[in-house]
């Protein structure tokens, strides 16, 4: 199957099922045997058009009669992904685009080819001005359509932040982000790996913020690699780690993660302790947990127990009992836009409850604290509504609590003397996260 099919297939399953494209692209690349240069392209066209979706669509409108609502989901597609080759891919040649999008037309929706192929050479006719945004009146519809977000987040953080830092994250979520990587200190050094990976022709870097991390510019089919399956190392987000630096738990701990899929915080701080004491680590998904439990495995950590258990039902037993709990709670990942850009397209309603669970399992983990014990609640989110507000009414309603200074790292100069970090895309370059360090006090 060539790069363009599978493109389609994967987006159709995205656009029917409402899939995330990380997961359907595992799903579908998973027993093909593509090339390098295939794969490459196919995701490309992926994220490119998940990304763009909703600019493809004006554009799309603007020349078509049909409107895209009414088209056949093959054609609409099609047409993203045609479009999407001429403006915003230069790797492309246009006359390729265009003979590809068709030809597949051709096989999915016969009577549409004439139709398509008269669409994508209009877009080449107008390439310098087609792609214009003309909603110029509206800011909020201007910035939503150019940058393909849901109009509501758009006005928030304009209201929340400014309109210069909205421009400013819309442009950092829309970059390609970086893939890092953790060593395993149990079995490595970050020196050696970097040295490992160079000799395999990897391009990395080392990071400044965390001493265990690595960015990597090329590393293709991880999976595969025998540095990754001999556990040297393991995926993970740069402000990820940074949770595990700040709870910095001491050697021979007992440590809970109260929601710990995928388990790189876990795998994190069962590292950080040397494989010492005990970290438990609960989810209520199996399949989830099976993840997990063979990351464990290949870390060679032997102080990890993994449980099945919701966050959102006090755990009696739990109660007093533990050094450390890490409430990273489900949240509507508004800092992970880069890393799943489907979540642009989240409405409003979607996200309304989730404050209200982030408080309840906030409020069931602080009962697992012993006292003079440290609570970490984290997000992958950047909305104050799941991030400090849930803090406050938590230290509200809880005065033996109080947020501790975070000296483990150095990120937001402005926030960790008192006790929180705010990490943004557009000022630090990572993953978009809030961390609070709150300790037990009586």
């Amino acid at each position: 199957m060539k790069a363009r099919e599978l493109a389609l297939k994967v987006l159709l399953d995205i656009e029917e099922n409402g899939n995330y494209s990380n997961i359907a692209i595992n799903k579908h690349f998973k027993n093909i045997n593509l090339n390098n240069q295939d794969r490459g392209l196919a995701t490309e066209l992926i994220y490119g058009v998940v990304e763009n979706k909703y600019y493809l669509d004006y554009i799309i409108d603007k020349l078509s009669k049909i409107k895209c609502k009414k088209m056949n989901i093959y054609v609409k597609i099609l047409l993203r992904m045609g479009i999407y080759q001429i403006l915003l891919l230069n790797s492309i040649s246009d006359y390729a685009a265009v003979n590809e999008t068709v030809s597949l037309v051709k096989k999915y929706d016969k009577r549409s080819s004439g139709f398509v192929n008269a669409i994508l050479r209009n877009v080449i006719r107008q390439k310098d001005t087609i792609g214009e945004v003309d909603i110029k009146d509206d800011k909020i519809m201007y910035l939503a359509t150019k940058y393909s977000y849901s109009p509501w987040m758009i006005k928030n953080w304009i209201n929340n932040f400014s309109e210069e830092f909205t421009e400013d994250l819309l442009e950092a979520n829309s970059e390609r982000p970086s893939v890092y990587l953790r060593t395993n200190t149990l079995k490595t050094t970050r020196d050696e790996l970097l040295e490992k990976l160079r000799s395999e022709g990897i391009e990395c870097s080392v990071v400044p913020i965390v001493d265990e991390a690595i960015r990597v510019e090329n590393l293709k089919n991880i999976e595969n690699n025998q540095l990754f399956k001999d556990g040297l190392f393991t995926i993970q987000d740069v402000s990820s780690m940074i949770v595990g630096k700040v709870m910095n738990p001491k050697e021979n701990s007992q440590v809970l993660d109260v929601c710990s899929a995928p388990g790189g915080k876990t795998t994190h701080l069962a590292t950080l302790m040397n494989n010492t004491g005990k970290v438990v680590s609960r989810d209520i998904f199996d399949h989830k947990l099976k993840l997990i439990q063979s990351t464990v495995n290949r870390l060679g950590l032997t102080n990890v127990e993994i449980e099945s258990f919701d966050a959102s039902i006090l755990d009696k037993n739990s109660i007093d009992k533990f050094d450390y709990v890490l409430a990273d709670v489900p949240c509507s990942g508004l800092g992970i836009i880069r890393r799943k850009p489907e979540i642009k397209y989240k409405s409003k309603g979607e996200l309304k409850e989730l404050p209200n669970i982030q408080k309840n399992i906030l409020d069931n983990a602080s009962k697992y604290v012993k006292i003079g014990g440290t609570l970490i609640y984290s997000t992958c989110t950047i909305q104050d509504n799941e991030n400090m507000e849930v803090v406050k009414e938590f230290l509200d309603n809880n005065n033996n609590f109080k947020l501790v200074p975070i000296n483990e790292v150095k990120v937001d100069l402005d926030n960790q003397e008192n006790g929180y970090l705010k990490i943004y895309p557009n000022i630090h370059d990572i993953d978009g996260f809030f961390i609070a360090k709150l300790e037990r006090v009586r």
